[in-house]
């Protein structure tokens, strides 16, 4: 079980800097393909059988998809002018991960379970937990990452704008 967890973490980690780090919108794109794969292979490690079939289905099946249709849709050029900005972006991105890596790496892991959530578990299957804590204990996080989601939308729309002609770039 652990070369395997090492070999899926590995893999994830290196395909997720791949996927920030090559220039190339349709490299990157399948280094995402990868990382997004062995996440899914994590999954399966954890016995979280049904993330693992939704991981696959539709973040590496349709999400992923879309993104190739659309990036060949558009045909994407890289622009220096993003560059230059994409590197404070990410350095104030990579100062918040770090300080949420600290914050879970300092918290204890022998916090205790609570009964409710425990006999939940047990008495419910593996999809029927996740819905029952997802709309319960976790509905501010999961609305708040639908709005994320919307703001990474509006956001790629607005990249992939053309530049009026005249205008300054």
């Amino acid at each position: 079980m652990a070369p395997f967890f090492y070999y899926f973490a590995v893999g994830a980690v290196v395909s997720s800097v791949l996927t920030v780090g090559l220039r190339s919108p349709i490299y990157c794109t399948v280094a995402l393909l990868s990382a997004l794969l062995h996440v899914a292979g994590l999954f399966v490690l954890l016995h979280a059988e049904f993330v693992f079939a939704i991981q696959i289905i539709i973040y590496a099946g349709a999400v992923l998809v879309l993104y190739l249709f659309v990036l060949m849709l558009l045909n994407v050029k890289s622009r220096e002018g993003i560059a230059h900005r994409q590197g404070w972006i990410a350095a104030f991105f990579s100062v918040i991960i770090l300080a949420e890596i600290l914050l879970v790496l300092f918290q204890s892991p022998l916090a205790p379970q609570s009964v409710a959530a425990a006999r939940v578990s047990q008495a419910l299957g593996n999809t029927e937990a996740i819905g029952v804590a997802l709309f319960t204990d976790y509905l501010l996080p999961f609305e708040v990452i639908g709005i994320l989601l919307l703001g990474g939308a509006v956001g790629a729309l607005i990249l992939a704008k053309p530049f009026p002609k005249g205008a300054a770039k």
